[in-house]
């Protein structure tokens, strides 16, 4: 099945559009990568073959081929393709499109696609405005984002539309990609007869990090160098090393991954693997995440997922926190990558984290009973008198420092909240805790 987006006589490609538009692709045999959805028998692929093409959201990182999917999808029904920015448009632009397209389909039967890049970023009246003309059928809307759907696009929306998740290209698709454009005698870079080594088309791949966008920007960029160096139209690792200057990771601080690479340092440490906590930390300082949100995540960390095991490891987190806020970046991440190593590595109880939680739950369900008069202080005559500290022991007057008593209200005596490991120092505290009970 030849699915053609753009017919051939208007194929030429738009003087001065940057490579990866001139590259997008106009047939979906030419579209590279997301077989899981595109594959013989996958759902986007059934779906063209029967012309039923249900509103969608595609879900994906930058340069995955969003676009040029919902592209496709319109040419091969025969459907207007309108695309619609909620970066530059609002509500007034909606009312006017689904005019037309209401227009449209009452008069001719045509049905318009209306494709919404970066759909989070409406708010939620701006998605409210297309929940009844989805409904009616009056547009299929296909909105493309980079950030998870269930957090930004609203339930009504989402229940009215199928979420397909693209997934970064791999190396070898973004090689073919580059390649194909270095041969491309029409819309690509063939006429330069640029010569690029397989090495070279790698290292742009990896660099690109599963986006044929940039990876294509770079290829661009890198020609023009290539054409200006003392050995013209031979691509090396030195010009594309230039044309990269550094590599942009995908990040957002506000978003979903920055919650996903916070929860793997953390997951890393809980599991005692050094190694990979260092990586992560690495992934988001060279992300641009603050390192005092990651030095206030350390902190919560040791006394969570060490907590008394090693009492140690909540005052190297806390050293760490003023060593970098002393020093500043990049002096200061050594302490933090110290701190991460020294977390990954201690012994790890969450004894005192699960009793704070089952106090609090019987702070919130169980009746605030008085405090104990035994163990009130008594500053006052009257209150000597109305039996204020009456019959309190005083621990240091016994042997050892300890003596049986209880502390609780009568509704909760013998409650056991912690009950520590026997893990580092927690397993010296378990015995001593288990001595004492025993008195009791």
């Amino acid at each position: 099945m030849t699915l053609e987006l753009f017919p051939r006589e208007s194929s030429a490609p738009k003087e001065g559009a940057p490579l990866a538009d001139r590259m997008r692709p106009r047939t979906l045999e030419e579209l590279v990568g997301q077989s899981h959805l595109l594959g013989e028998g996958k759902i986007l692929r059934v779906a063209l073959e029967q012309g039923d093409i249900p509103s969608l959201i595609l879900w994906g990182p930058p340069g995955t081929g969003k676009t040029s999917l919902a592209m496709l999808v319109a040419s091969h029904v025969k459907a207007v393709f309108i695309p619609f920015s909620a970066v530059t448009s609002g509500i007034k632009e909606i009312k006017e499109v689904i005019a037309e397209a209401e227009r449209r389909l009452r008069g001719t039967g045509q049905r318009t696609i209306l494709f919404v890049d970066e759909i989070h970023r409406f708010n939620k009246a701006q998605q409210d405005a297309f929940l009844p003309h989805v409904e009616r059928g009056t547009i299929t809307l296909i909105g493309a984002t980079t950030e998870n759907p269930s957090f930004e696009v609203i339930a009504p929306l989402l229940s009215r539309a199928k979420v397909l998740v693209l997934q970064p290209l791999a190396e070898d698709e973004i090689v073919l990609i580059l390649s194909r454009a270095l041969a491309d005698m029409e819309r690509g870079l063939g006429r330069s007869r640029l010569q690029a080594p397989p090495e070279v088309l790698a290292a742009i791949a990896r660099w690109a990090n599963g986006d044929a966008r940039s990876a294509l920007n770079l290829l661009d960029l890198s020609a023009r160098l290539a054409a200006a160096a003392p050995e013209p139209g031979v691509l090396t690792a030195a010009i594309t090393q230039e044309a990269a200057q550094h590599r942009t990771l995908l990040y957002d601080k506000a978003g979903e991954e920055h919650y996903n690479l916070i929860s793997a340092l953390h997951k890393s440490l809980r599991g005692s693997d050094p190694d990979a906590a260092l990586y992560w930390l690495a992934r988001m300082l060279a992300s641009g995440e603050d390192p005092l949100y990651i030095a206030r995540r350390l902190v919560r960390f040791a006394s969570e997922d060490v907590g008394n095991a090693d009492p140690q490891a909540l005052l190297l987190a806390l050293a760490a926190k003023e060593a970098y806020h002393f020093l500043g970046t990049p002096e200061g991440e050594l302490a933090l990558a110290q701190c991460v190593a020294y977390l990954a590595t201690a012994p790890k109880s969450n004894a005192v984290y699960a009793a704070y939680n089952a106090a609090k739950a019987d702070v919130a369900s169980a009746p605030a009973d008085p405090v104990p008069l035994h163990v009130r202080n008594a500053p006052t005559p009257l209150m000597e008198e109305l039996g204020y500290a009456e019959g309190y022991k005083y621990a240091h007057d016994y042997e050892s420092g300890y003596v049986a008593q209880d502390y609780l209200p009568e509704r909760l005596r013998g409650r056991i909240y912690y009950r520590p490991t026997n893990r580092g120092l927690e397993a010296e505290i378990q015995k001593r805790l288990a001595a004492w009970r025993r008195k009791a």
